[in-house]
């Protein structure tokens, strides 16, 4: 079916108590891979790009490799900009056939937050686009930003900025972090339940990557409506790659290894799909 957008789906899950698997993809292999899974799992999915992705490819060559294959499935698909930059990239996605954006303010204070992303999700609804938006700091890294420590979200704050910003989800911080863990994450739970009490859109967890799977679970409970993953994804993919050139290293058509990896990619999304419980939600 054509590319649909996040709203309905969120919503969805926000109702079901399950939440949308997020994947970020590279190439036209894991584009592939992550509906294949969908497909498979009968599951709502949302694609992802950050701005570095976009600038090894672009938003008009990722908007028309999502769009084509989604086309081919009775799945719901949704193209999403992961961790938008600036206004401008996220008004060119959405020029280019994205069908959900999210604008990351959170490297300013919050009044310089709620100016960026105000006027994103206004020129956003407009086009009748959701917008995600972060509130509070995850750690790690995240394609070119970075962030040393954790600065969870502020309960209040959120409801604040919800409410000020008419975004349509509000990805939080509660000790998560990007990347994989170098050691065991602490997750600040009751804190997200505190939001969830005064904030009625939909929520969203970043930085899954490597968490367990009863912790992401436990964040569904306590109400995340869509969780991203990302850096598992290329390492799946990688190590695919790797195996393939190991087994046979003179191996020169791109198809071989191609397979290999959309192949382990597909599989970690099924898993990932039934750990937040969008398998049969489509």
């Amino acid at each position: 079916m054509p590319l649909v957008t996040s709203e309905e789906m969120l919503l969805k899950a926000q109702q079901g108590g399950y939440a949308v698997g997020a994947f970020n993809a590279e190439n036209m292999e894991m584009v592939k891979a992550i509906i294949e899974a969908a497909e498979e799992l009968n599951a709502p999915v949302m694609i992802q790009t950050t701005p570095s992705t976009i600038k090894y490819g672009t938003v008009e060559t990722y908007g028309a490799i999502v769009a084509a294959e989604a086309k081919k499935t009775s799945v719901p698909v949704c193209l999403h900009l992961d961790h938008g930059s600036s206004f401008e990239l996220a008004v060119q996605a959405m020029k280019a056939g994205y069908t959900s954006v999210m604008i990351d303010g959170s490297k300013f204070d919050f009044e310089g937050n709620v100016e960026i992303t105000k006027k994103t999700a206004d020129a956003a609804r407009a086009l009748n686009i959701p917008c995600e938006a972060e509130l509070g700091k995850v750690g790690g890294k995240e394609d070119d930003l970075e962030a040393e420590a954790d600065t969870n979200t502020d309960p209040q704050e959120a409801k604040e900025f919800a409410e000020r910003t008419g975004v349509t989800s509000l990805a939080v911080a509660i000790g998560t972090a990007h990347g994989f863990y170098v050691g065991t994450p602490v997750l600040d739970k009751e804190r997200l339940s505190e939001i969830r009490k005064v904030v009625d859109i939909p929520l969203v967890l970043h930085g899954a990557s490597g968490l367990s799977d009863e912790e992401v679970k436990d964040c569904v409970r306590r109400g995340i409506c869509k969780v991203n993953f990302a850096t598992e994804l290329r390492e799946a993919y990688s190590k695919a790659v790797k195996e393939t050139f190991a087994e046979k290293e003179n191996t020169i058509d791109p198809k071989v290894y191609g397979r290999a990896a959309i192949q382990a990619v597909k599989e970690l999304v099924k898993y990932r799909m039934q750990v937040c419980g969008c398998d049969g939600k489509a």
